[in-house]
């Protein structure tokens, strides 16, 4: 291990902070040329390798209107890398035998049987393909805030379409599809229930419903800004198209939600409210890239990380996707016209999550890796950009692996 680093950018940047394994140290410079290249802000990436952290790095600038230095307890909101967490408290109690994939959601969520979704199963909860991507009808302002309220108009709504034969992104409605199934089945609220079940005895810096206690270690975030001659992807072009379609109100529909309000931080929004940093997400997917032992069983595993769903076009983000259970795995669309904007490659075991603007996290039980990245400053899209994939890619060379031509990387 080398020793404590401390490198000034320039112009103003900041420093980054940390330490670094001396065979990975490309990663370091990775992460450097991000912000004096790529245009970062302020940041922390950090990965362990069969349970040994292995490189802890952040640095960089909070917000602007913040004035301060990215310190290593800075956190800011890691969007739907939430629902990866979300995912990992199902898949504990599958495992325990309180959920079980083939029920009924009726079984465990009796109000939710209406409008043709009476035989929706855990599954397609987990899947993306319970139809329910968006809600129609205008959220009420601070709906996103209550759970109760939006529990209750998912169990309202009509599907998209029908249950089980297609996949569109749950964008925004997935924390509460799932996360009233955690509910149901744990007797606690998911934040409650992530908090005593995951990151507490697993020592993490993630939230899903921050203490105003901790409150003054978020940076806020900011949010990308097009520019002239910027390619522009189909779920942006169908967002654009119409305020009726769905794309519009999968994102839009959200009761004026604003990503950095004090109570916006407080309440446990599942889909993309979760507030972390690059150690704590890579923490959070340590054990499962080591066999997942207290919390899931082998089988458990094995599900975590075998596609259960593909598509050439995915309902709500009009690309290919792919799903296992509730996690991302490698989605490789560069052959597409904007691709990069649809793009997330890891290793061909890895499964995890992406976040809108490009923060990232996965496990990958062949290399025994944890991964985690968040930054503060938003890029295009809802999958990675160049700065979170440089960072996925110098890891994964490191690691000894040569190519990613297949769409994922390969010894």
């Amino acid at each position: 291990m080398s020793s404590p680093i401390e490198i000034a950018l320039s112009d103003g940047k900041g420093t980054i902070h940390g330490y670094c394994d001396d065979k990975f140290r490309s990663v370091l410079e990775t992460f450097i040329a991000n912000f004096e290249d790529r245009e970062e802000q302020g940041a922390s990436v950090c990965f362990n390798v069969e349970g040994e952290t292995v490189v802890n790095l952040w640095g960089g600038r909070m917000h602007p209107r913040q004035e301060s230095e990215w310190l290593e307890d800075t956190m800011s909101v890691v969007h739907s890398v939430t629902k990866a967490a979300v995912s990992i408290c199902a898949h504990i109690l599958i495992c325990e035998g309180k959920l079980d994939l083939r029920a009924r959601v009726i079984d465990y969520w009796p109000e939710f049987g209406q409008q043709g979704k009476e035989d929706v199963t855990v599954a397609m909860m987990l899947n993306h393909s319970a139809g329910l991507a968006a809600i129609r009808t205008p959220i009420k302002e601070g709906g996103f805030l209550d759970w109760d309220y939006m529990v209750q108009r998912l169990a309202e709504e009509a599907p998209f379409w029908k249950p089980g034969t297609r996949n569109g992104y749950h964008m925004s409605t997935f924390g509460w599809t799932v996360g009233e199934l955690v509910r149901r089945a744990s007797g606690l609220s998911l934040g409650d229930y992530f908090r005593a079940r995951v990151a507490e005895p697993l020592g993490l810096d993630f939230y899903i419903g921050l203490p105003e206690s901790e409150h003054h270690r978020v940076s806020r975030m900011m949010r990308w800004a097009s520019k002239k001659g910027d390619p522009v992807s189909p779920y942006t072009v169908a967002l654009l198209q119409s305020k009726e379609s769905l794309q519009y109100i999968a994102l839009l529909n959200n009761g004026k939600f604003r990503t950095d309000a004090p109570e916006s931080y407080l309440c446990q929004y599942g889909a993309g409210g979760g507030i972390a940093n690059g150690k704590g997400i890579a923490g959070m997917f340590n054990p499962f890239a080591n066999g997942g032992e207290g919390f899931v069983d082998k089988v458990g595993l094995e599900r975590m990380q075998a596609a259960s769903v593909a598509t050439n076009e995915d309902v709500t983000l009009v690309s290919p996707t792919k799903f296992s259970l509730g996690f991302m795995l490698s989605m490789d669309n560069r052959h597409r016209e904007v691709g990069a904007l649809e793009t997330i490659i890891m290793g061909k075991h890895a499964f995890g999550h992406a976040g809108a603007g490009g923060s990232v996290g996965f496990a990958d039980t062949e290399c025994h890796l944890g991964f985690g990245y968040s930054m503060n400053k938003m890029g295009a899209g809802i999958l990675l950009n160049e700065r979170g994939q440089s960072l996925v890619d110098e890891t994964y060379r490191c690691l000894g692996y040569s190519t990613n031509e297949p769409g994922y990387w390969v010894r």
